[in-house]
């Protein structure tokens, strides 16, 4: 075969396998690993290190990270920053930038990656919400710079390494942030799936184990303990991102600067003191949870079995109504409730109950000896009812204690 013949042979080769040579069949494993390396870099590095500071990752790790998103996304930290921390202080409300509850799922789903890059370009979202995210020259004169080069940039080396179906290759790494993180977890994380955790907002928890997100799919218990740097919180949940921060501190490359808290109780109850109210508001979404567990959903199964008539039905459907707050409830699911309350007194007990335990920690006016004070009055009435688990529940509460530091 003479050299005229070998070169467009050669040439036909890179078009088709690249620089590497590889077979076909290879692309299905390549993409895939190139996605969950794009998905570990937006859950460790822009969600948990730099928006909610709950991780601190080493500067090289940081790097990595900031360098591989620029390739694969082109977003910029600053502005994925400020569009979270918005969604975190305006959930579920018109200001959030992306709450199916509000625009509805379809368009979360279909349009995801427009909301965000429209939220991105508001330049009084970045600066108010994007502030002490990473700013060194690279950041400034690179990345935010000439965000397109990047992925531009990794279009060539797709081609030039996978040859053609480079280009396949890199559709999907593009298609994947926009499709998992704006669609499945801002969309479907804030419409249906199984909670924990009882926040004022309508995050779920997609799935219990965290393989295909990097951990992301355990959003209520994310929106529920935010600045953690742990997202799974009961024993049969799994967060892979959580096992690379363990995997990464054991390399000297991360450290944990916070997860979310779990409750201290004593047997024995001495005096109720500030401390006691204190460890109560930190654990406070343990304590709703435990609440809507231990005393209105008891109340409501001997109310239902109680029930004959009209009544049977009322309380055959309550659960979710005396469950969820009140503002995550719409006109007709408000007018449920009321009903469900005015045909029994003792969930209308607990209920009011339960308004005046997270007004405690919702009311941020009052000065520390007026917040003992009504917590005291809480425990002391809660007791003196005549619901059982309503009083043993308060005597629990006096048990809280804070973790030794």
């Amino acid at each position: 075969m003479c050299p005229a013949e070998v070169s467009p042979l050669f040439s036909a080769f890179l078009l088709t396998h690249g620089f590497l040579g590889l077979p076909i069949w290879t692309l299905f494993i390549i993409a895939p690993v190139f996605i969950h390396l794009t998905i570990v870099a937006v859950t460790l590095f822009l969600h948990r290190d730099q928006t909610h500071r709950g991780l601190e990752l080493h500067p090289a790790v940081r790097h990595v990270f900031r360098f591989w998103l620029w390739l694969t996304t082109g977003m910029v930290t600053r502005e994925w920053v400020a569009v979270h921390r918005k969604h975190h202080a305006h959930c579920e409300t018109e200001d959030d930038p992306h709450s199916p509850q509000v625009k509805g799922l379809l368009k979360v789903l279909l349009e995801g990656a427009e909301l965000y890059r429209a939220e991105a370009g508001n330049l009084e979202t970045v600066a108010k919400y994007g502030r002490g995210t990473v700013d060194d020259w690279m950041e400034r004169h690179v990345y935010s710079r000439h965000a397109v080069l990047g992925v531009s940039l990794m279009l060539v080396l797709d081609v030039l390494l996978l040859g053609l179906p480079g280009i396949t290759v890199w559709a999907v790494q593009m298609l994947a942030i926009p499709v998992l993180a704006a669609g499945v977890v801002n969309g479907v994380g804030h419409y249906s799936g199984y909670r924990n955790f009882e926040c004022k907002d309508a995050a779920t928890n997609v799935f219990p184990w965290g393989f295909l997100i990097g951990g992301e799919e355990l959003h209520n218990n994310h929106h529920a303990f935010p600045a953690s740097a742990k997202f799974s919180q009961r024993p049969w949940e799994f967060d892979l991102g959580w096992t690379y921060i363990r995997l990464l501190k054991k390399l000297g490359l991360a450290t944990v600067r916070r997860v979310a808290p779990e409750p201290v109780i004593i047997a024995k109850r001495g005096p109720v003191s500030l401390d006691t109210v204190q460890a109560v508001l930190l654990n406070r979404m343990h304590v709703l949870r435990g609440y809507i567990r231990e005393v209105i959903r008891p109340a409501l199964e001997t109310e239902k079995r109680k029930a004959s008539g009209p009544s049977r039905g009322v309380f055959a459907h309550a659960r979710r109504l005396l469950s969820r707050d009140e503002t995550l409830l719409d006109a007709r699911g408000r007018a449920r409730l009321q009903e469900t309350l005015a045909r029994s007194p003792t969930l209308r007990t607990v209920y009011e109950f339960r308004r005046r335990l997270q007004a405690l920690w919702e009311n941020n006016t009052l000065s520390n000896e007026r917040l003992l004070q009504q917590f005291r009055d809480w425990l002391n009435q809660a007791e003196a009812a005549r619901i059982v688990s309503l009083r043993e529940f308060a005597q629990r509460l006096r048990g809280y204690r804070l973790q030794p530091a």
